[in-house]
């Protein structure tokens, strides 16, 4: 597993002993540096995560130093240690490409979370992300996986949209990966070279949210000591990943919406006009129409937002890919732990994971691989061994069905069960959707009936669901994924129907 490494640039050698016994872990390596001339020299022969660096020091101080690290790579990741944080020193620092700094003296916890939040910034800034499929021993980047229909046409948009400096918005349910196929847009780019920053608009409060984007000055807001840029400074010539952006207010989205219209914004409490040059990527879970037409999102900003528009399919819309996605999990546990042995997956256990509806998505599959591998009793892993949600997407036919209880002996009540639908979670809800197809039922009914009678192999349930599979088939010429969401259940599912029922697959389907 490769290491990320930290340098520190102080000219007192007490403080660099401190700061490297707070960060010390198996995992991080800590280099150090007396003077600006040192680190930049160290610089030549290596390329460490992030650097945390004293602003005044003796020769080449923190601020002419910076200059010239980032003359270097403006991808470093810097920030500034000073007990001087209302200078204008600091300000001219921020301006120079500064990630952040820190006042002096520090506790160890704000080190610490301050670290762990750079090195991840870094982390994806360096670790490319390709979507093309990589060897068995790359063990270099990330790989968004998959050889399905859907995923290629992500593949497509991605090697489309990469090259320019187009918006793009990123829609999908959580854990598909939209962060990944972000970053693959940015490592793709012309930008690659200059900083990515991503922001969970979700994770942060709404009164900090305008403040990390934009950044404040002090006095602004209590708790603001000093002036601080925002994310869109610090991205300056870069990418900002714009996460969750459905959780986002009214009156921040009116200013992203300026952003992007000019490149301007106002820092909170400022008055100074800023601008930018900044490759937006945005990407979120929840349904923009519909908060459109619900006045929670600005329709003028999801238009511009939705210059390119990528959506990432559900796992369970593309289930042909879990195998080899247990296959990518499965290396990338070896990578982390070389001694660990992986296990293989019974068939038995395949057909479990592939008929699974996934609500988590890629990732929850990830975290179940890892967990299979650390509790899986035998080199095999069997359908028993497996613990999912005890949920299925489907109700299999052997499930019995609940029993309905008639108001009088035994005729069923019409009022109980007319103009009735079904809600996502199975619940009957009031809706006159059915009122359209009551009187096609009707008729279709006697027909059904006797070709059960004239000994039809199949139940009338069965004669029923065979011909609309074979018309929703039709009608998408073979897509099985489109035919599939049309009948609202899996692709597994339909396959398992076209073998029941014999159907044969060309253009057109044929009993």
């Amino acid at each position: 597993m490769t290491l990320q490494s930290i340098l520190v640039v102080d000219d007192e050698p007490d403080f660099i002993t401190g700061f490297s016994r707070v960060l010390g872990r198996e995992d991080l390596e800590i280099h150090s540096a007396g003077s600006g001339e040192e680190a930049l020299r160290f610089l030549h022969g290596h390329r460490p995560d992030v650097i945390f660096m004293d602003l005044r020091m003796p020769g080449m101080d923190g601020l002419a130093t910076l200059k010239k690290m980032r003359e270097m790579d403006s991808r470093l990741i810097i920030i500034l240690m000073t007990a001087h944080t209302t200078t204008g020193t600091v300000i001219e620092a921020m301006k120079s490409g500064a990630f952040d700094f820190i006042a002096k003296p520090f506790s160890g916890q704000r080190l610490r979370e301050l670290a762990t939040k750079a090195l991840k910034v870094a982390s994806d800034m360096h670790n490319v992300v390709s979507w093309r499929p990589r060897s068995k021993d790359d063990s270099a980047g990330e790989t968004i996986v998959g050889n399905s229909e859907p995923m290629q046409a992500v593949y497509k948009a991605i090697g489309q949209v990469a090259s320019s400096s187009a918006t793009v918005l990123i829609t999908g349910e959580s854990g598909t990966g939209k962060e990944l196929v972000a970053r693959a847009v940015y490592h793709h780019s012309n930008r690659a070279d200059k900083p990515f920053i991503a922001v969970n608009c979700a994770a942060i409060p709404e009164n900090l949210l305008e403040s990390e984007l934009f950044g404040h000055e002090k006095g602004s807001f209590t708790g603001a000591a000093s002036r601080k840029p925002g994310k869109f400074e610090v991205a300056r010539n870069g990418v900002i990943f714009l996460d969750e952006i459905g959780d986002m207010s009214l009156s921040t989205q009116t200013k992203i919406l300026r952003v992007l219209q000019d490149g301007t914004f106002q820092r909170v409490g400022g008055t100074e006009t800023m601008k930018v040059d900044v490759r937006v990527i945005a990407a979120t879970n929840r349904d923009l129409p519909k908060m459109i037409r619900e006045a929670q999102f600005r329709s003028d900003l999801y238009y511009r937002l939705n210059v390119v528009h990528i959506e990432i399919p559900p796992l369970r819309d593309r289930c042909e890919d879990i195998p080899i996605l247990i296959e990518y999990f499965l290396r990338r546990v070896q990578r982390e732990d070389e001694d660990k042995e992986m296990p293989v997956f019974s068939s038995a256990a395949m057909d479990k994971l592939m008929e699974y509806h996934w609500p988590g998505n890629v990732r929850e599959l990830e975290n179940v691989v890892r967990s299979l591998v650390l509790t899986a009793k035998t080199d095999t892993v069997l359908a028993t061994d497996i613990k999912l949600r005890g949920e299925s997407l489907e109700i299999e036919e052997s499930t019995p069905s609940p029993t309905l209880s008639p108001p009088d002996e035994g005729r069923v009540n019409a009022d109980s069960v007319e103009n009735k639908d079904f809600g996502s979670d199975g619940t009957v809800i009031d809706s006159g959707a059915f009122r359209d197809i009551e009187s096609s039922v009707r008729s279709l009914f006697d027909t059904l009936v006797s070709a059960r009678d004239r000994g039809d192999k199949y139940s009338t349930f069965d004669v029923l669901e065979r011909a609309l599979i074979v018309h929703a088939l039709n009608k998408t010429s073979g897509n099985q994924v489109r035919a599939a969401k049309m009948l609202g259940i899996t692709r597994s599912t339909l396959r398992k129907r076209i073998v029941r029922y014999g159907l044969k697959i060309d253009t057109r389907v044929r009993g």
